[in-house]
């Protein structure tokens, strides 16, 4: 593991801290993207202040962090990551006290997802310009998989008799089981008839790494051009899609939860928000005034 993020740093010196930040890594099991952010946001410290990182105080990094927001415009999300990575090495690696030194996160403004209606769905998949696109697009929109969850799928994840398919190692390297409908088995076997993909369903160029997740992206957004959808998201509306049109269904929240992968009920009820078959049962207010069943209250 820790060769894989090292290549990924190779074109600068390897120091002594960031071989330790490493081993800690690899030792708690963060996958190798988030290494490299971590490392990348320790690294981007140092060339700042151009100095150790180890020598810098709480009162440098908060600077630091106010100067990437204010002044080079970074997200909210952007520059928690960064406070992630940075909260790592001081505290984990440096063993430094969060009594002594604390990095507070930002604020992330709360919006709604922005969602792809049914009739957006269809249009999307109709203008996929192969038979894989149109499959990926199906596979990711039917399970509401993360685009890392998609390309990693394997043929032996199909379980036709148990009708699911096995996620394995998604987000926070956990496993769990999606939705594995008729009609998408039925795709996924016309599909594999055409390409017969082994052992990745998805595979990349050479057929021994699995297809690249900008690959992924790039599918989504060729298709969601072709099909004029001018609403902005990359490939994770095709998630956000999957559990807005479960709920409006009347599939329960928890249930939803489990089969995003959602650690906290909390996330999942974002969609409660944009689902379109509650908006619509609420009942209005001036209706309500001549219920009989209120009386004179």
């Amino acid at each position: 593991m820790a060769r894989r993020v090292d290549d990924t740093v190779k074109e600068h010196t390897m120091t002594p801290l960031q071989q330790r930040m490493i081993e800690d890594m690899t030792v708690r099991g963060l996958v190798p993207s988030t290494q490299r952010a971590y490392l990348r946001a320790v690294r981007d410290l140092a060339a700042y202040y151009k100095r150790s990182p180890d020598t810098l105080s709480t009162r440098d990094i908060q600077r630091y962090l106010y100067m990437l927001h204010e002044e080079r415009g970074l997200t909210y999300s952007t520059c928690n990551t960064i406070v992630h990575g940075l909260r790592f090495f001081y505290g984990t690696t440096l063993s430094r006290s969060a009594m002594h030194f604390v990095i507070p996160l930002a604020k992330e403004p709360s919006t709604l997802p922005i969602i792809l209606s049914r009739h957006d769905i269809r249009q999307l998949l109709a203008a996929a310009e192969s038979l894989r696109d149109q499959t990926l697009l199906k596979v990711t929109y039917n399970a509401g998989l993360r685009a890392s969850e998609v390309v990693h799928l394997q043929i032996a994840h199909i379980d036709s008799h148990r009708m699911c398919l096995r996620v394995a190692q998604g987000k926070r390297q956990k496993d769990r089981e999606a939705v594995l409908s008729p009609d998408l088995l039925q795709d996924l076997r016309a599909y594999w008839r055409v390409y017969r993909p082994a052992p990745w369903l998805f595979p990349g160029r050479d057929g021994t790494q699995p297809l690249a997740r900008k690959t992924a992206y790039l599918i989504f957004q060729r298709a969601k051009e072709r099909a004029g959808i001018a609403k902005p998201g990359g490939l994770h509306l095709l998630r956000h899609a999957f559990a807005t049109h479960l709920l409006e269904a009347g599939v329960d929240l928890h249930t939803i939860q489990r089969l995003m992968g959602h650690t906290s009920l909390q996330t999942t009820l974002r969609y409660l928000h944009v689902a379109r078959r509650h908006l619509l049962q609420t009942p209005s207010p001036l209706a309500l005034l001549d219920d009989p069943r209120f009386g004179e209250q």
